[in-house]
Formats: structure tokens, sequence, C-alpha cells
């Protein structure tokens, strides 16, 4: 059976025990190249950047006030490589590298405009290179400077590295030996983990250490000075909301326009984020369910509740007795709850889950394994494309912290389940991942409130199944300058994917300043 969804924006993994939501299998990204009324091609090439010159640490000076050498690397793209502290407390340990793509202001041009699609984990110069017209609209590519970049540890620039394609494959898509929760399971992916992040360290060396969001908002600001801005203006989907904000914390005095679409609530602890999303996501089910059984070709009879527990039946099914693809891969529950949140990110994807539905339930295991291998970045060869698994991973063990009480552990894994009694079951035991990470966290988390700074437009969408709408509303409580603009909705992120009246909301405060009235219901 072929299932091939649509492209999803911000790869928005923001975070799940046991795995991370990203762009809808088989991606159809349009690359279609926008032309201006004067193409950006045509115009004279910019070789270097013009850093701002603002004064400094002696130390940082390196750093703030590099000029940034850009190359043409494919039609109308230019790509540079900034360099970073390794440890931005200890400049003199090192540096590391960081690559960035620009797509230069097709018309009249305003200043740069950063892009981060999300992640933890998601490359920035993918996004903006591959597909410029998903990441922002027309506007913004006439107004802006649209630069695309992988924050340390992730793509292109100084990367996390753990294991090879086929020890890839073994963390994500083997069986784990023992009943779920049982203290063989507990046992057994303590240790799987610890392996993982074992490989991670010896790989990866010292930057393993330093890939927390906090060091890449820090890398933020340099490249803000370094491409000449003496403000930031910025666009942050999913997990990019909470590198936005993070900025906006530590450097109030130099926001410029900042829209964060999908937000994250920074105060939020790992077992909140858990339980939110799964509650989001089987909130997204329900939808799809309902507009499955309102139609043609629906895998389910009979009513939504029914078909949550076939559901439920189903997870459980395989958790106890794994399918089987014709490569030898096993689909376990874990692989399939993959698989069914993958397309849940757009209702767009909604017929593709129904495909994948009717072959599970005939005994194919592979169209799961095809959405499942779209969702890690997965090639049909057996390599992957990118690291962003194992950044994911890396950027969440330092930006929560976690606890290896195997008591508290079972309370907070059955919270999430009763909250979402169908997907919660498969969410919970969040810190067997990161209790054994050669760096320990330290972060604490905590609203941010971003004093001084200018307005921040916080997007929210009423059904995001990843990033749910109570965070947005949360951190545009928490930021002192903060608007909330609201999508109704399903959907994960609204700018560019939902209707005229977000587009039109954004795009005039980037481009004109005038954010939206708080509030702000499309």
């Amino acid at each position: 059976m072929t299932v091939t969804p649509t492209d999803q924006t911000s790869k928005g993994r923001f975070r799940r025990s046991g795995g991370r939501a990203a762009a809808i299998a088989g991606a159809l990204v349009a690359v279609i190249v926008l032309a201006g009324c004067v193409p950006s091609f045509l115009k004279p090439q910019t070789s270097e950047s013009t850093p701002t010159g603002e004064d400094v640490a002696a130390d940082l000076q390196p750093y703030y006030g590099q000029v940034l050498a850009w190359e043409n690397c494919g039609g109308e793209f230019d790509c540079a490589t900034a360099k970073a502290p390794l440890d931005w407390e200890s400049p003199a340990d090192g540096e590391i590298e960081l690559a960035l793509v620009r797509h230069r202001a097709t018309g009249e041009r305003i200043g740069s405009l950063l892009v981060n699609p999300g992640g933890p984990g998601g490359s920035g110069y993918d996004f903006v290179k591959d597909s410029l017209d998903y990441a922002v609209g027309e506007p913004l590519q006439q107004s802006f400077d649209v630069v695309g970049f992988d924050p340390r540890g992730v793509g292109r620039s100084s990367a996390v590295t753990c294991y090879d394609a086929a020890g890839m494959d073994s963390f994500l898509f083997d069986i784990v030996p023992g009943e779920r929760g049982s203290d063989e399971w507990i046992q057994n992916v303590g240790e799987v983990k610890a392996d993982f992040g074992a490989a991670c360290g010896e790989n990866t060396g010292a930057l393993l250490g330093e890939v927390d969001t906090k060091s890449a908002a820090r890398d933020l600001d340099m490249l803000r000075a370094a491409l000449g801005d003496e403000q930031l203006n910025y666009l942050g989907y999913s997990y990019g909301t909470f590198l936005g904000a993070t900025y906006a914390g530590l450097f109030p005095e130099n926001v410029g326009r900042l829209v964060l679409d999908g937000a994250v609530d920074p105060s939020a602890q790992e077992e909140d984020v858990s339980r939110e999303q799964a509650v989001g996501f089987e909130s997204a089910l329900r939808a799809y369910l309902a507009d499955c059984l309102a139609g043609t070709d629906c895998p389910f009879t009979g009513t939504v509740d029914a078909a949550m527990d076939e559901i439920s039946r189903l997870l459980a099914s395989v958790d106890a007795s794994p399918m089987r693809g014709t490569d030898g891969r096993e689909v376990g529950a874990d692989t399939l709850v993959t698989a069914i949140v993958y397309p849940l990110y757009s209702a767009d994807s909604w017929p593709y889950l129904s495909q994948m539905f009717d072959a599970v339930m005939l005994g194919d295991a592979d169209a799961a394994l095809s959405f499942a291998d779209g969702y890690y970045g997965r090639n049909a060869d057996g390599t992957y494309n990118d690291n962003s698994t194992e950044s994911f991973l890396a950027i969440n063990c330092l930006d929560f912290t976690y606890q290896s009480d195997v008591a508290v552990m079972r309370q907070k894994a059955a919270d999430i389940a009763a909250a979402a009694p169908v997907i919660g079951p498969y969410f919970g035991y969040g810190d067997l991942g990161c209790i054994s990470w050669p760096d320990p966290s330290t972060a604490e988390r905590a609203p941010i409130t971003a004093a001084g700074a200018a307005p921040i437009v916080v997007v929210g969408t009423t059904n995001d199944p990843a990033t749910p709408y109570k965070w947005a509303v949360s951190l545009a409580e928490q930021l002192e300058s903060g608007v909330l603009l609201s999508y109704e909705g399903e959907g994960h992120t609204a700018y560019n994917k939902s209707n005229d009246c977000v587009n039109g909301a954004v795009e005039n405060y980037l481009i004109e300043g005038t954010p939206p009235t708080d509030g702000t219901s499309c």
C-alpha cells in the first residue's frame, strides 16, 4: 500500500517519551522559487556581513564582531558558517561552527529574519533552503533576508553524533523485553538509554554538554550582531518558540519583532509536557475519527468512542505481540503510536492515516514502518537523513530535570494514562531516557517574563496536538509584552498554513511593527 502524506511545518517534535513528532511521512515539500518584482539573484551579491560593532567583553569580541562570508549555494540562496564558543561561560575552551543559509529580500529590505522550525533538532538550514515558501510567506520574503540556521548540535552545525544507521535502527525499533512498566522492562529500557547516552558522549565529546537551549539562545544573539542587526527579528515554530522566549528572557533589550507560533510553556516540567502532549494527540485522534466516520472509506464503524476503544485494543495487541515488517523490523506499540501521531499534525494528512490503519488491521506492518521512518528521517536504504533524533534527545536531556525514583515514574505514567487513556500509556517513563545521560541537567524550568522587551506575538492553535493551546495562553501571560493570537482549528502551528487572518496579523507585525490586538481570534 502506498501512503504519501503531505509535508508538515516546524518538524514540530517538541517532547514525547520514546520519540518525537516530525514532518509527515513521504514529505512532499514544495520548493517553488518565488520571483519578486526584482529577483534577488539579479541583485548585486553581498559577500560579507557588516557586524553591528557593539561593545561586548573582550573574549566575546571575536564572535560578535566576526564577518560572515556568504557564498552562493544554489539558486537564490547564500550560505555561510559562523563560529561560536563551545562554552559561553568559558569562551577560551574552544569553538564550534554554526551553519547558515540566506534568501535575500526580493523587495525593500527591512533586515534579517531568523527562522527556527522546531524540534529540538530541526534543521533551520534545510527548512529555509528546501521549503522557503512553506517556512515564510511571500510578503516576508520580499521584506527580509530570510535566514535559516542549524542550532548547536544539529545538522550541518557542530553536531551530536551517537550511533551509525544500524545502531539507530536497533535503538528505535527493537522491542525491549518485559511487560511495560514492570521492573524487568524498566531495567531493560534504562540500559538501552544508558548505552545510547554513552555512545553520544564518546562520539560527540564536550559538545554534548553544551547543546542546551540557553546556549543556543546566546548563539542567536551573536548571530544577530554578526548579521548586522541591532535587534533580533525572529519567527520560531514549536520548540523554536522556547528558543525565542529564552532569547527574550536573556536579551530583552535586543528583542525586535518576535513571533512564536505553536508555543511551548517554558515553566512546564517534563511530566507536564508528556501529559499535555498525550492529551493533545488524543484530542486530535478523536477529531480525525469524527471526520473519518462522517465520510466514506473509513477503517472504523460506529461511534468515536467505539473507534478509540478499537485503537486502544490494537495498541495493546502489538505491545504484547509485535508485528513484523518485510525488512525484519518489528512494530510494537511505541512504533505504532509514532505512526499514528505522525499524520495527526495536519488534517490534510488524515486520509493517509486511514490508509495506514487499513493496512495494519490487515496485518501489514510496512505501512506503519513507512510512517515511523518518515518521522525519524530514515530512508528506504536504512540510512538517516540527519541527526535530528540524537540532537532531540541530547537537547531535551539538558533542558529538563529528571529523577530516578521508579515509584515516582510509575505514578507519573499512571497520571498520563489516566489523562489520555488511548495514547497516554505510551507517553510515560520519560525520565528513563536521561537519568543516565553523560551530562546531567541543571536546568530550571520557570516562567519567562522578558521585562522591557518589545511586543512578542504568541500564536496558538486551539486543537494543536503537539503544543497545546493552553501553552500559548500561558506563555503570552508570562511575557510582560506578550500578545496572544489564536487560530481556531486543527493542526500544529498556524502561520502560513491556516487562514488570511493569521497570516495577515503575523506579517503586518513583522513588516510594519504593529502587533495584533491581544486576544485576537482567527
